[in-house]
């Protein structure tokens, strides 16, 4: 958490007083207390050669003389601004949540022990390469100094953090593979619970995507004559704070850094940008193993023979009202992966990427690449398997990567479904090369963009072509931020930073485009004697004449969008029957009647919440961070700010929607547009940033929520990249540990 420079440099002091009051005499070259143990010894040192530069807004401005003492310096600021939200990262990355929530979370341990084990990752730091060595160290060494000078912070669980556990933790997306693998039908295979009691919520609107935009512009386009980059993230709020971090060994990369890791996961260096999109190739598959029981132990069926299942137990320990308890679980593992469900009585094995160290090395490799070439050399290593990348440089290059991981399969089978996991014509056959894979490079039409939707829209008419790639290269449609983006980029020459900025806040909500155009022939078509006719008529005049525009003072905002809330509530089973995604089958199959109905729906719930449905967006749709909890609680009786932008789900380029459950009546947004800057690259880097509330964690720092309104107003400040700069707006310069 933040700390005020007084009481941070009293506590620095405080550990050399204690070294002084025990015998020891300080090394005054050094800034090492005598009496301490080698590993104090090493933090204390490497310490000196960090300085920490706070600038107006809270950033740490971290400079190493080595890669490795910036990441020291970096973690140790992470640390400082919200050790919490760190420290649960790695509880979580290594299936140890029960041990702190108790024992509704074992299920969730379980999926993590199955993929992450520390003696594995111990095994892999130990194979490392000495430069990535040296760089895990220094990530657990700038953590433990932080506890060491900070006694007053209680960890949850982890007292000493060790240098293996960053591989724990190592691709930095917002849900990662693991993620994928549902919860429910772990509890009941493993848990032997009843399916009835089991069974997976409707085919529901999707909470707020977990997604991103990322948009590149090619110098023909630019007023300036350089590259610019959109760097916009949608992802829980304060789920990555804002850093740069610098050492003399060609490391200075600004950006969004997922709390915990030592690398900027979206971000820009002096000479490239990078935007990470979720939403690319299909990287994960199940395998349906027939599984029979032979002399006491389980076999499964593969090509002509049997194979025995491999069976580990897992131990789950959990917090109880009692204290620590456990449970045992025995998992069971073809060699496609771990078994994680059932279905149609067979048992289902999932099989993903799992290699740690290569997705560690790329993920920070890519910070210092400062040309396209480099940063495709990265690439190679293929580990990014969760994500697309739209990518840019001051020499001008735009790119764009539709995953990175993808392997090869036989064509012949629906990837979207379980394969059967006893023929070996269903194996992987190694990864595709990044020539294989759906890739632009500077298209003719000047611009790239990305909002987790298809790769054939990505460049317009120079987009690629779906019939030159196999199905299983992409997973996700076009969606309304798609169309919406090429709406918004084709056609203009004249990008600049604001301008940019001011399309990726575009205010059309184009998904109401077609669902009113529908509901007005619904309407329409009721006969002129119809009650509705009269009931309906005020609020289909304010939607017709709606130009689907999102606003703070927009009633028909406020009316279309618990109406369509509405309508997916009611539509969500259907849709699944169906197997297709709610707004689209809201969009195509909903019965007019049943769109009449829920704007009557709609029209009730915003009287009854705010006494009128006339009632203006901004009264609604609200920011407010009242807590430094990783849950937040919100209240209508508190303060918040009006809030223009809207759900991504109805097309609103940036993003604001709520996943917590709603127990206000005003809608408080916590997944959307996080963090967000525009770059031009040229000989000197422009860039501009907002941060949702602010860097901090800690409600009593300054910067816990110093940029809340000007988020909630979609005003950017300037990026403060160059030493110089930050000198003229410096807040605080300190070693860690001072």
């Amino acid at each position: 958490m933040f700390r005020p420079f007084l009481v941070s440099t009293l506590l620095g002091c405080a550990t050399i007083a204690s070294a002084m009051a025990a015998g020891a005499a300080p090394d005054k070259r050094a800034g090492v207390p005598s009496a301490v143990t080698p590993e104090q010894a090493r933090w204390h040192k490497t310490a000196q050669r960090v300085t920490i530069m706070r600038d107006k807004w809270g950033i740490p401005h971290v400079f190493g003389k080595s890669d490795a003492d910036a990441v020291f310096g970096l973690l140790y600021a992470q640390a400082e601004d919200d050790f919490n939200r760190v420290e649960l990262n790695y509880i979580n990355a290594l299936g140890r949540l029960a041990e702190v929530e108790g024992e509704a979370e074992i299920w969730r341990d379980l999926r993590m022990k199955m993929f992450i084990t520390p003696g594995d990752m111990r095994a892999r730091y130990a194979a490392s390469p000495a430069w990535l060595k040296k760089l895990m160290v220094a990530f657990a060494d700038g953590l433990n100094f932080y506890l060491h000078t900070h006694p007053e912070v209680k960890p949850r669980l982890i007292t000493h953090f060790e240098p293996w556990m960053a591989l724990a933790f190592s691709e930095g997306s917002i849900g990662g593979d693991i993620e994928s693998i549902s919860l429910k039908e772990l509890e009941q295979f493993y848990g032997k619970k009843s399916a009835l009691a089991l069974a997976d919520a409707p085919n529901a609107l999707d909470r707020e995507p977990r997604g991103s935009n990322g948009f590149a512009i090619a110098p023909k386009l630019s007023a300036s004559g350089r590259a610019l980059l959109l760097i916009n993230p949608h992802t829980s709020f304060y789920f990555r704070p804002e850093v740069h971090v610098v050492s003399n060994e060609g490391l200075n990369a600004y950006g969004a850094v997922t709390w915990g890791q030592f690398f900027v996961y979206q971000g820009f260096n002096d000479k490239a940008g990078w935007m990470h999109t979720s939403g690319g190739g299909d990287v994960i598959d199940e395998y349906l193993e027939t599984v029979t029981e032979k002399d006491g132990r389980y076999v499964y069926q593969y090509g002509g023979g049997e194979r025995s299942l491999r069976e580990v137990k897992i131990t789950l320990p959990y917090k109880s009202a009692g204290g620590m308890a456990s449970k045992s679980v025995t998992a069971y593992f073809s060699h496609h992966g771990p078994v994680v469900r059932a279905q149609d009585g067979k048992w289902v094995a999932v099989k993903l990427m799992e290699e740690p160290l290569k997705a560690l090395t790329q993920s920070y490799m890519r910070t210092k690449a400062r040309n396209y070439k480099a940063f495709r050399t990265t690439m190679e290593l293929r580990t990014n398997s969760s994500n697309n990348t739209v990518y840019a440089d001051a020499d001008g290059a735009i790119a764009y990567f539709h995953g990175n991981f993808v392997p090869k399969r036989d064509t012949a089978f629906d990837w979207n479904k379980p394969v059967d996991g006893s023929n070996p014509a269903t194996e992987w056959q190694g990864l595709h090369a990044i020539d294989e894979t759906i890739t632009l490079l500077n298209p003719a039409s000047g611009w790239i963009q990305n909002t987790n939707n298809w790769p054939f829209a990505a460049a317009g008419a120079n987009s690629p072509r779906q019939q030159d790639y196999p199905a299983y290269m992409w997973s996700l449609p076009e969606n309304a931020r798609g169309l919406h983006a090429v709406a918004v980029l084709e056609n203009r020459k004249d990008f600049t930073l604001d301008s940019l900025i001011a399309a990726a806040y575009d205010s059309h909500l184009t998904a109401f485009d077609p669902l009113i155009a529908s509901l007005a022939a619904a309407y329409d078509e009721l006969p002129a004697g119809d009650a509705l006719k009269a009931q309906l008529a005020p609020q289909m005049a304010a939607l017709r004449a709606w130009d689907r525009r999102y606003g703070v003072d927009s009633v028909p905002t406020s009316l279309a969008v618990y109406w369509g809330q509405e309508m997916v509530a009611h539509a969500s089973a259907a849709a699944k029957a169906k197997g297709v995604p709610t707004l689209d089958y809201i969009r195509d199959s909903l019965a007019p009647a049943e769109r009449l109905q829920a704007l009557v729906r709609a029209t009730a719930r915003l009287e009854t919440d705010f006494g009128a449905w006339q009632t203006p967006w901004g009264e609604i749709n609200r920011f407010q961070r009242i807590s430094g909890d990783v849950r937040q609680q919100y209240d209508d009786a508190k303060p918040s700010y009006p809030v223009a932008f809207a759900s991504a789900n109805w097309g609103s380029l940036a993003a604001f929607g709520m996943v917590a459950p709603q127990t206000t009546k005003r809608i408080y947004g916590d997944r959307g547009n996080s963090f967000v800057a525009v770059v031009e690259f040229g000989p000197r880097v422009r860039a501009k940033s907002i941060l949702a509330g602010g860097n901090s964690g800690n409600p009593a720092s300054p910067h816990f929520s110093d940029q809340a309104e000007m988020y909630s107003k979609g005003q950017f400040k300037d990026v403060l990249f160059y030493k110089a700069d930050i000198e003229k707006h410096l807040e605080r310069k300190y070693h860690p540990g001072q």
